[in-house]
């Protein structure tokens, strides 16, 4: 993964939970996250070195993370507002 071949946002799924993210840059991210039957977002902006590397992670699709469209988050991030 070359840092300056990146384009934002990237969109990623966690495989085996609920969780889903929006990638603004190599510091920040939301994530939605499916407790129960609520949906909550939370925006994260990465300050620690753990923080980045698990955007790292994220971005170059490391297990348990996959890719996913904006359309497929958009459909879940609509359930915000219902």
């Amino acid at each position: 993964m070359n840092k300056n071949d990146l384009h934002f946002p990237q969109f990623r799924r966690m495989t085996g939970r609920e969780v889903w993210y929006k990638i603004h840059s190599l510091t920040a991210f939301d994530e939605l996250l499916l407790i129960g039957s609520r949906l909550v977002k939370y925006t994260i902006t990465a300050e620690q070195y753990p923080e980045k590397l698990r955007i790292l992670d994220m971005l170059s699709c490391q297990e348990p993370f996959k890719e996913i469209t904006a359309i497929d988050y958009s459909e879940i991030e609509k359930q915000l507002n219902v």
